[in-house]
């Protein structure tokens, strides 16, 4: 592959552990976030000062910007379990606001100048080529859909899917609402911090317009368009609009705004997405599976 095939697939791949690590926050656990971006910059950005700051390698890095992520996202977790619907939205939003505020005006995260000469990972002494951080970043989209498996089957999981459907019924059915929010707070934000260090590692710059509310409207819309609440449609999201820019150059200036025109009118007209579990397309898929399983008969 060339290396603008490989640059692309490992910025959609690390936009599919973000759209998958929202989708826990709000597809399973039905909370809903404008602020997803912060997250990721919180990754990005203790991964970064560590590295340039200590000289830590990023395989020490990484974990580490995925545990404060993790610590980050239940601490702001718990303002949002008192709010719900519009004022969650907003909450979530602000803390986006203030997330990229910090990094932008404390001197101590770089400022407007934001951090440089981030090291790329390196094995065995060797800086790593483009095709091996694309290994390196597949997979970790493994380990989150093998954590996203491993979630949705477990009682947590359950939890969570009553919490979506019915707050109040789940809580009068013994769910603890506080302990399953933060569970799903804490995954979303690590997995967020995950995608944050990898990102800061490969581009070897950020500064906190990466991180802005916009980015956090792109990450939601891949979620929503894809399919909110299931594996597949944060993943097929994410590849579908992580290539749309490279496709439709001319018109990137106005990808904000083409988002949010496609989340309003994906939220009148088709809420479930593209591949949701009530969706037009998923729909049509099962019926064509029918008609195809009653025309087979298995040979005597």
């Amino acid at each position: 592959m060339s290396a603008y095939i490989v640059t692309v697939s490992i910025t959609i791949g690390i936009y599919v552990i973000l759209a998958i690590s929202l989708n826990i926050i709000t597809g399973y656990a039905g909370q809903i976030s404008l602020g997803h971006a912060a997250f990721f910059g919180i990754g990005a950005y203790a991964s970064g000062m560590l590295a340039t700051r200590v000289g830590a390698p990023f395989f020490v890095c990484l974990p580490f910007a995925v545990v404060v992520t993790g610590i980050v996202g239940a601490i702001l977790g718990i303002p949002c379990l008192r709010v719900r619907e519009d004022f969650l939205a907003i909450t979530t939003m602000g803390i986006n606001f203030v997330v990229q505020a910090v990094f932008l005006y404390v001197p101590f995260f770089g400022g407007a100048l934001g951090i440089s000469n981030i090291p790329v990972p390196s094995i065995h002494g060797s800086d790593m080529t483009k095709p091996e951080y694309l290994i390196m970043v597949l997979l970790f989209i493994l380990l989150s859909i093998l954590v996203d498996g491993w979630l949705t089957r477990s009682w947590t999981g359950l939890a969570l899917s009553a919490i979506r459907e019915d707050e109040t019924a789940a809580e009068m059915s013994g769910v603890n609402l506080t302990r399953f929010k933060v569970i799903a707070f804490v995954l979303g934000s690590a997995m967020a911090g995950l995608a944050g260090s990898l990102y800061a590692h490969f581009m070897s710059f950020i500064s906190a317009t990466d991180f802005g509310f916009a980015e956090s409207i792109v990450i939601l819309s891949m979620v929503v368009f894809g399919g909110i609440g299931t594996l597949r449609g944060p993943i097929i999201g994410a590849i579908v609009l992580g290539v749309a820019p490279e496709l439709f150059r001319p018109i990137l200036n106005y990808r904000t705004l083409l988002y949010g025109v496609m989340l309003v009118v994906l939220m009148r007209f088709q809420p479930q997405g593209l591949l949701g579990i009530d969706s037009f397309v998923t729909r049509t898929l099962k019926r064509l599976w029918k008609k195809e399983t009653r025309g087979y008969e298995p040979a005597a």
